[in-house]
């Protein structure tokens, strides 16, 4: 069996026995829209070299990885329904948990992705799981919905890339910070500082590299409250006009306290509407940085004005 690690240039960094299939015809990629890195009949190693370059490129890092995954049925995994619109759980609501921790790793695909049960997916779907309308001792979830928490959930987008600027990373570490005095590449965008046990040589033991950013739980409060369903840009737009006009009020007082709310409000209203406009916040970012990285200009009236 051969196995493809391919990378999806400031999206993710994957294993798959099949191409065309899973990044091609599940993800809506072309060819040319990805690369891949290498190929290995070795699964072990190739699993391995996932998780190493998904924390090099400041990617997601998968909780189980590619090689403990239940791809083969097994007498204690679920037998779950998918259609194009849901994913069915043969237990009710109240007996589902159990069965979601009992079948930690295991993977399934659908017409929006694929899915896999970790500790994060778990608390999705017990928030958002239905009672099936046939059947009270079945429930399910809606994959679109599923699809749209599960891409959301990366961690450090901003430090993507293609696989050059990983290497430039191994080469020149730096623990997850840049040049600019060991700051983050912008600072709301992972904590201040990264726990020693999570650099890009030592396997992560405190969750840190799995967690959900600041971002994945800003969009999981709006979705819960039908922001994303129910939402609208040029309200958010208009929101967002409000929030800078209470934040440069708030400036113009040096009211420390309200400047730092007005600049979170800001963000939470970024997020909000970059989510609407369907993309996510941090390829917003990602783009602006790859368009500034490289700009040529001086300082004027306290800004910086290119060339």
């Amino acid at each position: 069996m051969t196995y493809y690690l391919y990378h999806i240039p400031g999206k993710k960094i994957g294993i798959t026995k099949d191409l065309q299939k899973r990044v091609e015809d599940q993800q809506g990629y072309n060819e040319g829209e990805y690369e891949i890195i290498m190929k290995s009949d070795n699964i072990e190693y190739i699993s391995e070299q996932e998780i190493y370059l998904q924390k090099l490129c400041g990617y997601r890092v998968d909780e189980t990885p590619y090689n403990k995954l239940k791809f083969n049925k097994k007498e204690n995994d679920m037998n779950i329904n998918v259609t194009e619109a849901t994913t069915t759980f043969p237990c009710p609501v109240n007996k589902l948990k159990g069965q979601l921790m009992d079948n930690v790793g295991m993977r399934w695909e659908t017409e929006h992705g694929g899915f896999v049960i970790n500790k994060y997916s778990i608390d999705w779907i017990m928030k958002n799981v239905q009672v099936s309308r046939y059947n009270k001792e079945r429930s399910y979830v809606y994959n679109k919905a599923f699809a749209r928490f599960y891409d959301n959930h990366q961690t450090h987008d901003i430090l993507g890339g293609n696989l050059a600027d990983a290497h430039m990373r191994e080469r020149y570490p730096s623990n997850g910070r840049d040049q600019y005095n060991g700051k983050t590449l912008a600072g709301g965008l992972s904590p201040e500082r990264v726990p020693e046990c999570c650099d890009e040589h030592n396997p992560c033991t405190c969750g840190y590299m799995s967690a959900p950013s600041q971002f994945d739980l800003i969009r999981e409060w709006a979705d819960e409250r039908g922001l994303y369903e129910n939402g609208d840009t040029k309200t958010q737009a208009l929101k967002l006009v409000e929030e800078v006009g209470e934040t440069c009020r708030a400036i113009l007082k040096e009211d420390f306290d309200e400047v730092i709310d007005g600049i979170g409000d800001c963000v939470v209203v970024l997020v909000n509407l970059a989510e609407l406009q369907g993309v996510s916040i941090e390829s917003c970012i990602a783009a602006a940085y790859e368009e500034i990285k490289g700009r040529k200009g001086k300082m004027a009236n306290g800004t910086y004005v290119k060339q």
